[in-house]
């Protein structure tokens, strides 16, 4: 499609919708949207809205360069995978693009699969263009002809309108054959997976793709040298994409006046947990953890804590108070032994026992570990059975030193990102919350009252108010009280589930 199309499109969208030249929604004066700029303002089933906001403008300016042009524009303007290793996209294309082959792959990685996160997810659902149009600038980019977007079949929605965005970019022209007019073809498909948290990893993506079970391969070869059916292949995941179109659109330095030297650009986080103000949130490298989790996300609630936060997802690290006025870029978060990840940002109070943080990623991580390599298959399972141990009060001091050591060689040897990086909530934990290790060990305490093991019964003592909270969100029904008056819990039938505790908002549940 030529510039004049796009600009008669962008005109009649615009005199008949005028709201879409209004600038981005933003939750807050801190956030910069560069990635969601088009969420909640246009239709995503209508291309014309897209193109309203300028979409493809930036595909149009791809094509007055040469390949090797536009791989110099993402390569000055810094722009790292947002898919958690924050490799520069612009070094990654330039692999494949001197890789010659008769045939050359474009992935989206969509398996979004951290708990807590959806970052992805939103994107495709109100904003799926922009995947397509940056997939097709990295397709012009290393000179591929077909893409693959690998989304989970637990999207279907976003599925849906990635599949209506291909079909109405497939009428107009912007994908199929001799799009540049010098003969340059470009088609993408959709391929469901299965919901495998491996899959996220590329090797393993691939061979999904390729109808194989989804297992890590061993590297190198490269995906970029030698990726799917054994062609060139670039994976990027869908906000790496999506931030293709701004750069080709503005120019690099439009990117790089967002964020710092080494990680330019901004970065979109799906704030969750105890946050009294959770949801997407797109802010510039750079800004502290702090200002997101105070200022932007308002803080834990008022008669709760703060305890901790962790970034990246099973794969990151739990960073607590003493880490708020961090800088959050790439770079420092590692620093800091945990890592960016895909942008899952859980907030934990003072009722979360960080013992039972770790146990719980690590957990994930254990079912969602494919088995391929020893270190990870194996190595995971004995370190959750040493948590386990830590959590029910039966383990002693030189069961840390095994826990610390066991985590150190399952980083260092496992196969792929998934084993190398699943003892990450283990190591953090260790390093910044020891006090609650030893407790659990030394004192057979579990100071947030959530290790089961170590509680032998919760007690209602007479600062309850009698509100009721605590008997309707009981399981067992084993409480018991009138209406303002305070209540009793029957011992016999209490399973430990910690309901009450977590809804008790008085402080008035004690365990023994």
């Amino acid at each position: 499609m030529n510039i004049q199309k796009l600009e008669e499109i962008k005109k009649t969208t615009l005199e008949l919708y005028p709201a879409l030249a209004k600038s981005e929604y933003k939750m807050h004066e801190k956030e910069v949207r560069v990635v969601l700029r088009n969420c909640d303002i246009i239709d995503p089933e209508k291309i014309d809205h897209y193109i309203a906001r300028d979409g493809y403008f930036g595909l149009h300016n791809a094509y007055a360069m040469k390949s090797n042009e536009v791989i110099d524009v993402m390569k000055r303007s810094g722009l790292r995978g947002r898919g958690g290793g924050g490799f520069p996209t612009g070094i990654k294309w330039e692999f494949a693009y001197n890789n010659v082959s008769d045939k050359k792959y474009i992935i989206c990685n969509a398996d979004e699969g951290d708990p807590g996160a959806f970052m992805d997810r939103s994107i495709l659902e109100k904003d799926p263009h922009s995947v397509i149009e940056g997939m097709i600038i990295a397709g012009y980019s290393i000179q591929a002809d077909t893409g693959y977007v690998y989304v989970r079949a637990e999207y279907p929605l976003a599925a849906e309108r990635l599949q209506m965005a291909i079909n109405a970019a497939n009428e107009l022209g912007i994908l199929g054959e001799n799009l540049d007019g010098n003969g340059f073809n470009f088609t993408i498909e959709i391929r469901l997976g299965a919901g495998a948290f491996v899959c996220g990893e590329e090797t393993a993506l691939i061979a999904s793709i390729e109808g194989e079970r989804g297992m890590s391969r061993i590297k190198p070869p490269y995906p970029a040298e030698s990726g799917l059916f054994g062609k060139p292949t670039i994976i990027n995941n869908v906000e790496t994409l999506s931030n293709v179109p701004g750069i080709l659109r503005n120019g690099y330095k439009w990117f790089r006046s967002y964020g710092t030297e080494k990680s330019p650009g901004t970065k979109v986080f799906a704030l969750a947990g105890k946050i009294r103000n959770g949801g997407l949130v797109e802010v510039p490298m750079g800004i502290t953890l702090g200002e997101i989790i105070n200022e932007i996300g308002n803080g834990v609630s008022k008669k709760r804590t703060f305890k901790a936060v962790l970034t990246g997802g099973p794969s990151g690290g739990c960073l607590s108070t003493q880490h708020l006025n961090e800088s959050v870029d790439f770079d420092n978060l590692v620093r800091l032994g945990s890592m960016m990840g895909s942008g899952g940002m859980i907030v934990l109070d003072d009722h979360d026992c960080m013992v039972d943080i770790a146990k719980f990623y690590l957990e994930f991580s254990v079912d969602e570990s494919c088995g391929k390599c020893t270190p990870c298959r194996e190595g995971t399972v004995q370190l959750y059975k040493l948590l386990e141990k830590i959590s029910n009060g039966k383990a002693h001091l030189k069961d840390l030193e095994k826990l610390k050591e066991l985590a150190l060689n399952v980083k260092e040897s496992s196969l792929c990102g998934l084993g190398t990086t699943a003892p990450n909530p283990i190591l953090s934990t260790l390093e910044n919350f020891y006090d609650e290790y030893l407790e659990h060990i030394n004192e057979h305490r579990c100071r947030s009252s959530v290790c089961k093991g170590l509680i032998s019964e919760y007690i209602i003592t007479d600062k309850c108010t009698g509100c009721t909270l605590c008997a309707i969100r009981c399981p067992q029904q084993c409480i018991s009280g009138s209406r303002k008056e305070q209540h009793i819990i029957d011992s016999s039938l209490c399973i430990k589930c910690g309901e009450c505790f977590a809804s008790c908002n008085f402080d008035a549940i004690i365990t023994k």
